[in-house]
């Protein structure tokens, strides 16, 4: 038992104003409300093995429903990056948490996994259910795409830690693989290179757009000079979900040996991270694929070099996928009915320069 002595002090302590949590900022009632609001939204990602229960300390997803043998269980978090700034600034949010699901799930299907469930956190300096549910909604889509069961996450309101009006996002994503079917598997010499389309910049290299942004002083509500589309919207074009049509080939074809999620680091860093060996390099014909307006448009803006872009940006290319030669044009098929646009891009060669692990020509 503790005892509160009649002192002085505690006689000035009682007369005070009784203080609350919502004076300093945070307001858990709103929370909530915001909870019962999204929840319809939510509910909409469930699928096999998820139970959703938005509110709960934990989220349960039951994998023995879908019959995995002999599973591995992957895991991959991830951002937006700058791009929220840029999304934040011109107050257009309708795709940000399609960008966040997919700079996760991506990065799953590259080893074979099928998403299973998704978290979301979401921070501000002061909750704005307008805002959250905006973005909250645009999470469930991409979820909805992905199959991906959204199955709880966290709104944190955290007054003085944020600008006004600013917010952080950040995703945690779980997916499963049979081990036997786990990617990358053994690359070899003369493997064709497969290259599917990006739908844009995606979501890395952001720090390097807005500083061209601000420096060509361009009207971003004004219409771009390679498309019919604004520059705003041609900057914010959510980043491409590739986990449908690359799980539909893993189903129907056994020639896909690894596959690189072309996003930070470009095709020049992220294709040598699914190399086992040393002695092969990919040899890539940057001229068998278009490259989107938005990157020529950059290039010109930023006078950046033909290296730079490839290592900064996604040039147009957004999955890379390393095939058998003999199913590669049953690859390029598979894409295509998906509504994929898929192309030969290069091949896997024998190189004695450790150093050199991607050329270009």
């Amino acid at each position: 038992m503790v005892e509160i002595k009649n002192s002085q002090e505690s006689k000035k302590g009682h007369n005070r104003h009784s203080s609350t949590y919502s004076e300093s900022g945070v307001d858990i009632d709103k929370a909530n409300q915001l909870i019962e609001e999204v929840k319809p939204v939510i509910n909409k990602t469930k699928r096999l093995g998820a139970d959703i229960n938005i509110g709960g300390f934990g989220g349960i997803f039951d994998i023995k429903a879908l019959n995995y043998e002999d599973p591995l269980i992957v895991s991959s978090t991830d951002g937006v990056g700058t791009k929220l700034l840029l999304a934040i600034e011109n107050n257009e949010l309708r795709n940000i948490g399609i960008d966040l699901v997919a700079m996760c799930v991506n990065d799953l299907i590259v080893q074979g996994a099928e998403p299973l469930f998704f978290l979301d956190y979401f921070a501000t300096g002061l909750l704005s259910k307008d805002i959250a549910k905006i973005v909250i909604s645009s999470i469930a889509k991409g979820c909805l795409e992905a199959n991906c069961a959204l199955i709880g996450g966290e709104t944190a309101e955290m007054p003085g830690f944020y600008e006004d009006n600013h917010f952080d996002l950040a995703g945690f994503c779980v997916g499963a693989v049979e081990r036997k079917k786990l990617l990358p598997q053994k690359i070899s010499i003369n493997d064709d290179i497969v290259g599917i389309k990006s739908s844009g910049i995606h979501s890395n290299g952001y720090s390097l757009v807005r500083k061209l942004i601000k420096e060509s002083e361009i009207s971003l509500l004004s219409k771009s000079s390679f498309s019919n589309l604004t520059y705003l919207e041609e900057f914010l074009k959510p980043t491409r979900l590739y986990v449908k049509p690359i799980l539909n080939i893993l189903k129907k074809n056994n020639g896909i040996k690894a596959l690189a999620n072309i996003t930070g680091g470009g095709i020049t860093e992220n294709l040598p991270r699914i190399f086992h060996s040393k002695n092969i390099i990919a040899e890539i014909d940057t001229n068998k694929w278009e490259k989107n307006g938005i990157f020529n448009w950059l290039q010109v803006q930023g006078n950046i070099s033909d290296s730079e872009m490839l290592k900064t940006f996604n040039c147009g290319i957004g999955m890379a996928l390393i095939v058998d030669p003999k199913e590669t044009k049953n690859i390029l098929n598979l894409l295509e009915s998906s509504g994929e646009e898929g192309m030969l891009i290069g091949r896997i060669l024998e190189s004695n320069d450790e150093n050199q692990l991607v050329a270009y020509k």
